[in-house]
Parts: C-alpha cells; sequence; structure tokens
C-alpha cells in the first residue's frame, strides 16, 4: 500500500534534483537564491537554530548512525 502524499513528496524532490543534475551545490545554492528573493520582498525566513554546546550525541543523531545488531 502506497501513501499518495509520500508519492507526491517524492515525486517533487525527484523534479527539483533533475532541474539541477542531482547536484547537491547547485540546489543548495538555487535555495539560497529563492530565500534571498523573498527576504528581498519582505517575507520573513527563520534561521534554523543553533547547535546546543556539549550534544553532539543527540537522539536523532545517535539513533540514525546506531549500527544495528545482527
Amino acid at each position: 500500500m502506497s501513501d499518495e502524499i509520500i508519492a507526491e513528496v517524492r515525486a517533487v524532490k525527484d523534479a527539483l534534483a533533475a532541474q539541477h543534475n542531482y547536484d547537491l551545490r547547485s540546489l543548495f545554492v538555487a535555495i539560497k537564491k529563492e530565500e534571498a528573493e523573498l527576504e528581498a520582498s519582505g517575507v520573513r525566513v527563520v534561521a534554523p537554530p543553533p547547535p546546543v554546546a556539549g550534544q553532539a550525541g543527540t537522539a536523532l543523531q545517535r539513533t540514525r548512525f546506531a549500527r544495528r545488531k545482527g
């Protein structure tokens, strides 16, 4: 069984990647350019929060990179 929303998000993601020949640097530059244009037009772009000192091994990082036991 397939979720329609997930399929649509993946299709949009693939289309964006294809526009930039699957080059992450090109995609990043395009995103930053679009953010700058939005800010120039008056839209407030919120920056991500800074990393918390001393919490390099957050739960997400631990689970994402944890080794699975056999």
